[in-house]
């Protein structure tokens, strides 16, 4: 997984330029094999959202908040093409599936469970689409470089928490949502991601170098935290994965899960100091 995504990114930044040139060069349409390839995960990660909602006896309105999901998580895509402001673009987005929602309702399920039903719809929206725009728009913004930066500090928090809670945890983190995760875990979380951090600084020039620990201890907590988000919905739907798509995982939500809260800090964070 990891060659293939880094293969991916960096023939996508040759294709587009971005690799190229000593800045990300805005003539050039950015992106557009990344945005294909995150389009898979999200749209499988709404179905697993949908199976989960099922259990608790919630419809996310496919194939509205499906389209939608996407329309909402390719944010810094189409503005490329369309003469439209990048900000007014998911406002838009949002607002006409919003509309399309509660048609679906109207003519699928009518009444019955019209505020369960929109209400879960929108939460998928947001939680999949909203989020997942940030880890998108990282990549148009800020570059490949930036993009895989992200990728890899907040999956190496995953590595660490999981390493250190395996050896040394005996404090538990949040014992009704996620009862082995430990503050051992989140401690070899932040060392781990404060050193890929450092590397990526120190040999692309993204940020400064002792700005990096900093980025790292971020993506780490908050990637912690991220992960938990998704356990409650799981634990919600008493379910101990969101699928089993992923050997060695479970779902695709299990393995995006600590990036979703993490993108729109670390999209600030770059915008601030990178």
């Amino acid at each position: 997984m990891t060659i293939l995504l880094v293969g991916l990114v960096v023939f996508d930044g040759w294709l587009d330029g971005s690799l190229t040139a000593s800045t990300t060069d805005h003539s050039h349409v950015q992106a557009t094999l990344l945005m294909a390839l995150l389009v898979v995960p999200l749209s499988l990660g709404g179905i697993e959202l949908s199976r989960l909602a099922a259990g608790k006896g919630l419809a996310v309105l496919n194939p509205v908040t499906a389209i939608g999901l996407v329309l909402v998580a390719t944010t810094w895509y189409w503005p490329q093409f369309i003469h439209i402001s990048q900000s007014v673009y998911p406002l838009l987005a949002l607002a006409f599936v919003l509309a399309a929602m509660f048609l679906q309702q109207h003519f699928q399920l009518g009444n019955d469970g019209a505020l369960a039903n929109c209400g879960i719809s929108c939460f998928s929206l947001l939680y999949l689409g909203l989020l997942g725009a940030f880890v998108f728009g990282i990549r148009v913004d800020k570059g490949p470089w930036a993009f895989l930066m992200f990728i890899f500090v907040v999956k190496s928090s995953d590595i660490g928490a999981y390493t250190f809670g395996k050896l040394f945890g005996k404090h538990k983190l949040s014992p009704r949502v996620s009862p082995k995760k430990t503050w051992e875990g989140l401690a070899g979380a932040v060392a781990a991601a404060a050193l890929v951090s450092m590397v990526f600084a120190a040999v692309f020039g993204i940020m400064k170098v002792w700005v990096a620990p900093i980025f790292g201890a971020c993506m780490a907590v908050i990637g912690q935290l991220s992960d938990l988000a998704e356990s409650m919905l799981k634990r919600d739907a008493q379910q101990k994965d969101s699928s089993n798509r992923v050997p060695g995982f479970g779902g695709i939500l299990d393995v995006i899960d600590s990036l979703l809260f993490a993108a729109p800090v670390a999209y600030v964070f770059f915008r601030l100091t990178a």
